[in-house]
């Protein structure tokens, strides 16, 4: 097991599948299906992501460096949330930008039921370590550990 810390975006406890991109996640791009569509399970649908396309993002500790692309992507994040298909925690190796970061805090402020951890600033180290399938576990303090 080894153990990151990061800066906490959103709080929160929770502990879920790891799935890892190595690129910048394109909100609109990936999660389109999901709330236009009604793909319950998040299925990546952002073919210039070969990390994530055609994967379940529901439920997972989606591990990246980034988010990139629109600028509706804090609302496609928000949207996600308040129709459960979001993933189960979002960690980044760098800072948030400030799209993800307003639907992070848009989510954990106006949707009392939803549930998705932000932690970011964990670091090159940590996405180098993290690989598809490993078991994440997210404190509310911001520490992140891999198994």
């Amino acid at each position: 097991m080894k153990t990151f810390t990061g800066r906490v975006v959103s709080k929160g406890n929770t502990t879920a599948e790891a799935l890892v991109s190595h690129g910048g996640l394109n909100t609109l791009a990936s999660f389109q299906k999901a709330l236009q569509f009604g793909d319950k399970n998040a299925t990546c649908g952002d073919q210039n992501n070969p990390d994530l396309y055609g994967k379940q993002m529901k439920g997972k500790a989606l591990c990246l460096p980034r988010t990139i692309g629109s600028t509706t992507g804090g609302l496609v994040l928000y949207c996600a949330c308040s129709m459960e298909r979001q993933p189960a925690c979002m960690l980044f190796s760098e800072p948030i930008d400030s799209l993800a970061a307003a639907g992070a805090v848009l989510q954990d402020v106006w949707l009392p039921n939803s549930h998705m951890p932000v932690i970011d600033s964990l670091g090159d180290e940590f996405l180098a370590f993290v690989k598809d399938g490993m078991k994440i576990t997210v404190k509310e303090d911001g520490t992140v550990e891999v198994e």
